[in-house]
């Protein structure tokens, strides 16, 4: 750059290959460059070409002379005759042995070009004419409303087009038609989504195992965990390093009420890996809280192992958090699957799926507790994507199915605790003995992975029969998830109701309660 910051300085070949010979590094005595300083214009020439559309500045100097380059626009090249040759006085004649450019060489500016008419030289060939359009087609009505369907395709020639494209500026029935075939064609391709389909990787690992059986499966009821965690890290994969403090506000019901904390990515991920490690521990893993947690925390309850977890660390979780998540889970599904070697997979309760895993105040199968891992997973990973402005899907229908069973298995029992807590507004009505049929609402989910259940009403023992069916709900099952979830509050829920209006209130806020931190 020269010190003016609104020009380019082009490249200077005196600078790129120093100094000659002679020690001259082509520089003036006043530091610029040979060429810079022969350039043939002065500083107010450089001065007045302020806005490119202003007219020609007048390009004098203050005593009123021109310049040598207002002389050569306006004279010509050479002499001030504008004939293009230097007169004997003149400076760029080559008796002072001038070189081009410089006082005392050749013009800058080039010479004209002859004519070709003053070189006695036969004058070129004139181009050939354009050929002429083809007519245009002349077909009756009945052929151009049969090229219709073609024309909508864009399947025509380019006469049959021009010759339908005309037919349709007059006759208003045909126009009619080809607008509603258009509109047809674009139905057959419609849009499709550049995110990937959330079955692709089951499809794909299915493939590959079809070919090649796994010598060690991972279980059924453990895929899901798997599949949802794979997808997460995916996401994670995708954000960049300021995402990782993006605000998430993780939501849940609490005695019937709404709860949120506040938090970001990867402090939602700090969450999950310090649940799992309630899984982990019963696996005999390592715990990921380690030995020292705090007095005040529980460490039985997953909203205790949470707080423990964000007030041992320094700093605020950082995107160094997904490393140890990512590999606890790896361990996690490795060491159910080796557990479980020999047994086919799907089988729970066969091998370590029939472990407990305690949550505090209750306790899950480890078949069921991978499943409620994760559908925590899918959840919070929904809001990691809600917060970045990320897409994401539903889990496949499959793992989506068995999500919902297991929130469906526990609506029995979080009813009784319901009751005992004196939440529940209608009390049981008709107890009956454990295995016995008893009073029952029909939960029908729709949709992806849904499916219909039997909820008894008022004892956990008994058996759901539609003999004794008093109301019916249905709902989607994305919907049922994120009540489920607390994501949706029980009045919110959009669900066709029938039947016992409390026994249906109770069911949906017993649904809503199954949702925790």
């Amino acid at each position: 750059m020269n010190g003016r910051p609104d020009r380019f300085e082009a490249f200077d070949e005196h600078e790129a290959h120093g100094p000659d010979a002679h020690g001259h590094d082509g520089r003036d005595g006043h530091g610029r460059g040979a060429l810079e300083a022969h350039d043939g214009r002065d500083d107010q020439e450089e001065a007045s070409e302020g806005s490119p559309w202003e007219d020609a500045p007048d390009e004098r100097t203050d005593a009123g002379h021109r310049t040598d380059a207002g002389a050569a626009a306006h004279d010509g090249p050479g002499s001030p005759a504008g004939d293009g040759s230097a007169g004997p006085g003149d400076p760029g004649s080559p008796e002072h042995g001038g070189a081009a450019g410089q006082p005392g060489g050749p013009p800058r500016i080039p010479l004209p070009r002859s004519s070709v008419e003053d070189t006695g030289l036969p004058l070129p060939d004139p181009a050939p004419a354009p050929a002429p359009a083809p007519a245009p087609l002349v077909l009756d009505h009945r052929v151009l409303k049969s090229l219709l369907g073609a024309w909508a395709l864009a399947a025509c020639s380019a006469e049959e087009t021009v010759a339908v494209e005309e037919h349709l500026g007059d006759c208003g029935s045909c126009a009619d038609e080809a607008l509603r075939l258009r509109e047809a064609v674009g139905l057959l391709h419609p849009p499709e989504s550049l995110d990937l389909d959330p079955t692709l990787r089951t499809r794909v690992l299915e493939s590959c195992l079809d070919r090649r059986p796994p010598r060690i499966p991972v279980p059924g009821w453990a895929a899901p965990y798997d599949a949802e965690t794979a997808r997460l890290d995916a996401l994670l994969q995708d954000i960049g390093g300021a995402e990782w403090h993006a605000p998430v506000r993780l939501r849940w019901f609490a005695a019937d009420r709404p709860v949120s904390r506040r938090t970001t990515v990867a402090g939602v991920i700090a969450h999950l890996l310090s649940v799992d490690g309630l899984v982990a521990t019963a696996l005999g893993l390592e715990d990921p809280l380690g030995p020292a947690v705090p007095e005040s925390a529980d460490p039985a309850t997953p909203e205790g192992r949470t707080e423990a977890y964000w007030r041992a660390s320094h700093f605020p979780p950082t995107r160094a958090v997904r490393l140890p998540w990512r590999e606890q889970s790896h361990h996690l599904v490795r060491t159910v699957s080796f557990a479980v070697e020999g047994a086919s997979a799907g089988e729970a309760g066969t091998g370590s799926g029939g472990l407990t895993v305690a949550y505090g105040g209750f306790g899950l199968p480890l078949s069921d507790a991978m499943l409620d891992r994760a559908f925590e997973c899918w959840v919070h990973a929904g809001d990691i994507a809600e917060a970045v402005d990320y897409p994401y899907e539903p889990p496949a229908p499959r793992h989506l199915h068995k999500m919902i069973d297991l929130a469906a298995r526990m609506l029995p029992a979080t009813l009784a605790g319901r009751r005992r807590a004196g939440l529940s507004e209608a009390p049981a009505r008709h107890l009956v003995a454990a295995g016995a049929p008893g009073r029952s609402l029909r939960l029908e989910i729709e949709g992806s992975g849904g499916g219909e259940w039997m909820i008894p009403l008022d004892s956990p023992g008994a058996v759901g029969s539609a003999e004794r069916e008093v109301a019916h709900v249905a709902l989607d099952g994305v919907e049922f998830c994120r009540l489920a979830a607390g994501h949706v509050s029980p009045q919110e829920a959009a669900a066709g109701q029938d039947g016992d209006r409390e026994a249906i209130r109770d069911v949906l806020f017993a649904a809503a309660s199954l949702s925790r931190m």
